[in-house]
């Protein structure tokens, strides 16, 4: 939720009308800049003021003197100078700029509330414009994705920066992101959609998701796959898996594992590893083996996750924990929240 950026406007703009007033001219408040080059300043701006500028000439000058306040860290200022400049040609060529430096300008002061504003004001209200090869609009969608903490504007603008820049950006990071916007919102649907467009074009590691081609693949798994692995009580599951190994039933263990995501790794391993993905033949290890099993759970279980210590499973490995979880998957609620035996860890369990 935005917080008054309106008030905040108006304190800002407060305060810079009494601290021009103070001043013997309007141009002595930005001249007076505390850590700026005064002599330059005061030279740049008789060389604004001339009127003996063509159009790029004068956005030159007035970069210069922007550059001169952010270098000072002078931001009030900054914001100061650029908003006269537009307020005085509301139909600057440059203005799209000179708003893009301003909401930066707001958010080094903390206001990224007011920056939002700003950066969503030139993406709707002033064309693209292009300066030093690169797109005032770009770069506005890129930081509106960045500041709102609203999923469905997010989405929005992601679709719009995927549909006019697509040779700007990673089109595969775009795209698990714009499906995990839509999971957040319930649209399965389209995160579906998304994430199957996803997987083709995957490269560059997504940033805070080291294991998207794993968890958009399961994605698409659960919501095309018949998930009759399930069960309605963690009790029920063991049961099925108890009997399953008492027998020595490789195919009843093989019917009780989960389809989607299973995995048998040591504890070494991550589950992202592309080893620990199996397609698990329980055959090579039941055979003529009398398995055994814990009598309780490992403490370390909880409401959504369980372990259970079996042994007897192979002479060079001969101690498996099954790993039972809770179904995470919001998209099926005739599934979310039941049992399935989601993997194997071989060895001593790691303390």
């Amino acid at each position: 939720m935005l917080r008054s950026p309106t008030l905040a406007l108006f304190a800002l703009c407060a305060t810079m009308c009494a601290t021009i007033t103070a001043c013997s001219s309007p141009r002595d408040y930005f001249i007076a800049t505390p850590g700026a080059d005064a002599g330059q300043l005061r030279d740049l701006f008789e060389l604004l003021d001339s009127g003996s500028l063509g159009v790029d000439e004068r956005y030159a000058v007035i970069q210069k003197i922007s550059s001169s306040l952010s270098d000072a860290e002078d931001y009030a200022r900054l914001v100061d100078f650029l908003s006269e400049v537009v307020a005085r040609d509301p139909e600057g060529q440059y203005n799209a700029r000179h708003l893009l430096t301003i909401a930066w300008a707001y958010s080094r002061q903390g206001a990224d509330d007011v920056a939002e504003l700003y950066y969503d004001r030139v993406l709707k209200n002033f064309p693209d414009l292009t300066v030093n090869g690169e797109s005032i609009h770009f770069a506005c969608l890129r930081r509106l994705i960045e500041l709102s903490d609203n999923s469905a504007r997010r989405i929005d603008f992601r679709r719009e920066l995927i549909a006019r820049f697509p040779e700007k950006i990673d089109m595969g990071i775009e795209l698990f992101l714009l499906g995990y916007d839509y999971e957040s919102l319930g649209d399965w649907d389209a995160a579906l959609d998304s994430y199957r467009r996803f997987l083709p074009v995957s490269g560059a590691e997504v940033p805070g998701h080291p294991d998207a081609i794993q968890y958009a693949q399961q994605f698409i798994d659960l919501a095309t796959t018949r998930k009759d692995w399930t069960y309605e009580t963690l009790d029920e599951l063991l049961q099925a898996v108890s009997t399953a190994m008492a027998t020595g039933n490789a195919r009843s263990l093989a019917k009780i594992r989960a389809k989607v995501g299973f995995f048998a790794m040591d504890w070494y391993q991550d589950k992202s590893d592309g080893n620990s993905q199996v397609l698990f033949d329980f055959a090579a290890f039941t055979s003529g083996s009398r398995i055994q099993r814990a009598p309780a759970l490992d403490p370390s279980s909880n409401a959504n996750e369980a372990f259970l210590r079996t042994w007897g499973w192979t002479e060079r490995i001969s101690v498996w924990y099954l790993y039972f979880r809770k179904v995470n998957f919001p998209a099926d609620p005739e599934v979310h929240g039941r049992w399935e035996w989601a993997g194997i860890y071989f060895g001593e369990k790691m303390q």
